[in-house]
């Protein structure tokens, strides 16, 4: 149970908040959380695309909810606001104050990709509370060095792999101060041969699969990279990434303007806090960087959702002693104004923006393609779809039979008992 009370307000009303908003002005569900259920229709341990996570939880969702649209918004606030929750109770511990360990929740509302880009659950908004439950117990295995942490830290790791592979970045910053750790303390902490047996057995199944599918997500992700063999790319993308992250933060410098008076201060690096927020916030993103750098390809921004998630903390904590309590009052009508604007924004490029993949007319064109199909078939079930996640994916939603969607239509695939609306999207009974 929350025991902070503004805390409570503050999570309810961005879940409520951003779960209407699109509700309202959308026609039509995101591209990715229509991918993600056309997946969970027919379940297996991994897509062409990603791994199988965000298809399992819409799955769960759909079998409570159906095709209920809200109910895909409140699932993708759902995962903010978790994440938001286990943020702050690592702040709680590190800032040693309520109040501060909110400012650093409030601050997250200065990034986008926690408020206006939440709306469309997809693996990246999936990877969310995983992020900030692998951070936090983290710590808890540095501090208390107990087997039970160490299991929950598996647990989480693998939860997160399932969700996107780029989670992988965080694992790699938490696996170099682990390392700095055992150099720094001269001390092996045998325990975390758990963390390693539990991320290896919940994997496995997706494992097989992978192998069993000639490695075909990692295929996918490698060529949606779009890296080139041209030396400039090399450099041209990497400088291309670090603009795009400092226009991303920009709203979020703002509202720390108005919340300490001075940015001066003398990082303590004997300081095991510091020394554990510099490493979890920053590693990931300097490896990141490598990897454009280094490899010539290009980083899409939306994969830098989770990357920020402990900004708050971060800052909060090098100038706590700076925060000016004077300035408080103009912190907060910040935080108010783009707390608002960020919905209002929402709604407006709804409203203008009139052939967006959210006003698409999924729902009528499969109450048109249902008539159509009980007037041949009369009561017989459709049983699939066949064509791209988009457009297959759906009618796999809004049809009464959930029909389980099945790919691209092969030339050899013949199909009795089918209607087909263009040559590669059909729907078929058994």
């Amino acid at each position: 149970m929350l025991k902070n009370k503004n805390l409570f307000i503050f999570l309810s009303t961005h879940l409520f908040v951003w779960t209407l908003i699109p509700s309202i002005f959308n026609d039509n569900l995101p591209l990715d959380t229509i991918e993600a259920l056309a997946w969970g229709s027919n379940l297996e341990w991994g897509f062409d695309k990603h791994p199988p996570l965000s298809a399992f939880v819409v799955e769960f969702f759909y079998q409570i909810f159906k095709n209920q649209d809200w109910a895909y918004y409140f699932l993708s606030q759902i995962f903010v606001v978790t994440s938001f929750y286990f943020i702050y109770k690592l702040a709680e511990e590190f800032l040693e104050n309520k109040s501060f360990a909110l400012l650093s929740i409030f601050l997250l509302e200065g990034i986008y990709f926690y408020n206006f880009t939440t709306p469309e659950f997809n693996v990246n908004v999936c990877q969310l509370p995983f992020w900030s439950l692998t951070v936090l117990y983290a710590w808890k295995c540095i501090q208390k060095d107990k087997f039970k942490d160490y299991i929950l830290l598996g647990i989480f790791i693998a939860f997160g792999i399932l969700s996107k592979y780029l989670f992988a970045y965080l694992i790699f910053g938490i696996v170099i101060l682990f390392i700095f750790l055992i150099f720094k303390e001269k001390k092996f902490r045998i325990k975390s041969i758990t963390t390693i047996l539990i991320v290896s057995l919940v994997l496995l199944p997706h494992l097989i699969w992978l192998v069993e599918s000639n490695y075909i997500t990692i295929t996918y992700g490698l060529h949606r990279t779009g890296g080139g063999s041209d030396i400039l790319d090399h450099i041209i993308y990497s400088l291309v990434f670090l603009g795009k992250q400092i226009g991303i933060l920009i709203p979020f410098f703002l509202m720390s303007f108005f919340l300490f008076s001075k940015y001066k201060t003398n990082l303590n690096f004997k300081d095991q806090k510091i020394i554990f927020l510099l490493f979890v916030n920053l590693t990931p993103i300097i490896l990141m960087f490598l990897t454009s750098m280094i490899m010539g390809v290009k980083i899409r921004t939306m994969w830098m959702t989770p990357f920020y998630l402990f900004f708050g903390i971060l800052i909060v904590y090098i100038f706590k002693n700076k925060i000016n309590l004077k300035k408080l009052n103009n912190f907060y009508y910040i935080f108010g104004f783009l707390f608002v604007l960020s919905p209002l924004t929402y709604a407006s490029i709804s409203i203008a923006k009139t052939d967006k993949r959210t006003d698409y007319n999924g729902k009528q064109k499969a109450k048109m393609l249902q008539l159509e199909w009980n007037k041949l078939y009369e009561d017989r079930k459709i049983y699939y779809t066949w064509g791209d996640e988009w457009e297959a994916g759906n009618l796999s939603y809004h049809l009464k039979d959930r029909p389980k969607w099945m790919g691209k239509l092969k030339e050899n695939t013949k199909l009795e008992r089918a209607i087909c609306i263009t040559d590669g999207l059909c729907v078929s009974s058994k």
